[in-house]
């Protein structure tokens, strides 16, 4: 099986181009911890299918390292739409994706014939708590703007956003790069409040146009970078009067720029790069 291996700001995926090859959707899943292994696979945080749609020009089918299925990947999705470019299966600068949480509009920024920069329309955020879904105590229908709960003991505040994956932002003075989140971030994860689990972001606020932040991904542990955790810090960052409407966001593995206004279209707008590792036969 033919296979590409992309990366965008750090968060690695295999991907497969499904229209082409044959990878039946009930294998997809041991698949994916197969080959996301970095010791005895390929390595990678997981695995995505491109398929034909009959709504959008492509369909998004995305796994995560322990095989459960993703209904959205920021950068995952950002490579989609550079593999679909690059590789001859569309030639169009402006073209849709269909994922588990919606169909996605992309714009590419193209140069010599490679897609260099991918936007993409991200869709207004999911605040009702309900929708995400999380149960507080308690709970209405409000979202959940710096809400205060207790994880492994100690007391935080988040504000929980879901971009069609369900997170928990929390915004701290302590600095980001020494946190221990092979052992905390568990405790986050599988926080009973969550009944999906839920990814975590941790965020340090360097100006009002600039964030810095980690993540502990549902499915996938520690990861270089989380667009859709991005898209929630942008979100959560104006809905708390932290940040402006626009705000870089700073990740392990690179920087993704974030537009929401909630005064505006209400949608959230993700642009970042994507990159091709290499491709190769399994």
């Amino acid at each position: 099986m033919k296979f590409t291996k992309m990366q965008g700001a750090g968060n690695d995926y295999i991907y497969v181009d499904c229209i082409h090859e044959n990878l039946p959707e009930e294998d997809r899943p041991d698949f994916s911890i197969k080959v996301s292994d970095r010791h005895f696979g390929v390595g990678s945080d997981g695995l995505i299918c491109i398929c034909s749609s009959e709504v959008a020009d492509f369909r998004m089918d995305m796994y995560n390292a322990d095989g459960s299925r993703g209904k959205m990947c920021g950068n995952g999705i950002r490579c989609v739409a550079k593999y679909v470019y690059d590789f001859g299966l569309t030639n169009k600068e402006k073209f849709t994706v269909e994922t588990a949480s919606g169909i996605k509009n992309i714009t590419l920024t193209v140069e010599d014939g490679k897609a260099v920069l991918i936007r993409v329309d991200m869709e207004a955020p999911i605040l009702k708590p309900g929708d995400v879904p999380v149960k507080f105590p308690g709970q209405t229908d409000k979202p959940l703007i710096n809400a205060e709960y207790e994880v492994a003991g100690k007391k935080v505040k988040a504000t929980i956003v879901s971009m069609g994956n369900p997170h928990s932002v929390i915004f701290t003075d302590d600095p980001v790069e020494d946190m221990d989140l092979d052992r905390i971030g568990p405790d986050y994860e599988f926080h009973p409040y969550f009944p999906e689990r839920v990814n975590t972001e941790f965020v340090n606020v360097i100006s009002r146009s600039e964030v810095k932040m980690r993540v502990y991904e549902r499915g996938s542990g520690e990861t270089l970078a989380c667009g859709t955790g991005c898209c929630a810090i942008g979100v959560a960052g104006v809905l708390n009067g932290l940040t402006d409407k626009k705000v870089t966001i700073h990740t392990r593995g690179g920087d993704i720029l974030v537009e929401y206004d909630p005064d505006g279209d209400g949608i959230v707008y993700m642009t970042g790069p994507a990159a091709v590792v290499c491709t190769g036969d399994f």
